[in-house]
């Protein structure tokens, strides 16, 4: 029997939507839910200490270093380890909260915390540079319990503003992708949001060339150089993704999965399916419920 995904809102008792809370308490309290696959309307950002966890993003494997952070973007499936040996805490923050203006959108959509081009979300950096970040941590945390409706949002926006850019430039510095936010940039983050929105229902390149008024050529130039790959191939990682979450983490036919996902016969997604991963729905199903 296949598992199905549970998903999650931020906590409508909290005056705002960020929140620190310590790893101890946090799989202490939820062990039933962490422990499986689940999604949620907000980020996650782990501050591990003295823990090697396994943690699980979308059938990946991220093997826990001490003093590292690893960065889970909303709508993202996870599941923590089952031995939840969990050290650290967790900053957990929604786009309401964050998102003021569109150059505050552009930044989370654009920032490779959340959207690595090699999905490497975890961040490894020096002992300075993190006890750094876990003194800013501590600060929101700090500034929460102490809320105040008039100053502490814009505080906290800054906090929150303040860790993200820190973060980011020490993953630049461990990264050996490094590139200017031009305009190629701007194409392939706005194909990769138009994708988001649009899978299920169009798989032509040509769709999204037009939605961004460029050419498929233009458009294929700006994702192979930012992404390393072409659209058309985003497009079938997308749909497959979401083909797996399905037969994984879900009670769904095959049947239902293949029209949910836009296929006209289940007989097309099987085949689809096959081609991309080189498995059939029914073995990638039965492979994974074994684990």
């Amino acid at each position: 029997m296949s598992k199905e995904i549970k998903k999650y809102t931020f906590s409508k008792k909290t005056d705002i939507q960020i929140e620190v809370v310590p790893l101890a308490t946090l799989t202490t309290d939820n062990r039933p839910h962490l422990i499986s696959p689940h999604r949620t309307t907000f980020y996650h950002i782990f501050l591990f200490k003295n823990c090697q966890p396994t943690h699980l993003v979308d059938f990946k494997p991220i093997n826990v270093k001490p003093h590292s952070i690893l960065f889970i973007d909303r709508e993202r499936v996870h599941q923590f380890d089952q031995l939840l040996n969990y050290d650290g805490e967790v900053i957990i923050f929604t786009d309401n909260f964050y998102c003021q203006n569109e150059n505050d959108i552009q930044f989370l959509k654009g920032s490779s915390l959340f959207n690595d081009i090699q999905d490497n979300c975890l961040l490894t950096p020096g002992a300075n540079s993190f006890q750094k970040l876990l003194h800013i941590s501590k600060e929101i945390d700090e500034e929460i319990k102490q809320f105040d409706s008039h100053t502490s949002p814009i505080i906290l926006k800054n906090l929150l503003q303040n860790f993200l850019l820190t973060a980011q430039r020490e993953k630049g510095k461990n990264s050996n992708n490094s590139f200017e936010k031009n305009i190629d940039f701007e194409y392939s983050t706005l194909f990769k949001d138009t994708l988001e929105h649009h899978y299920k229902t169009k798989r032509n390149v040509h769709f999204y060339a037009q939605q961004l008024a460029i050419s498929e050529r233009r458009l294929g130039q700006a994702t192979h150089l930012f992404f390393g790959k072409l659209p058309k191939e985003m497009i079938h990682e997308r749909i497959t993704l979401e083909a797996k979450r399905l037969l994984v983490y879900g009670n769904h036919s095959i049947k239902e999965i293949a029209y949910d996902l836009g296929f006209e016969e289940p007989t097309n997604f099987i085949k689809y399916f096959k081609k991309q991963t080189s498995q059939t729905p029914l073995e990638f199903r039965a492979l994974h419920l074994k684990k």
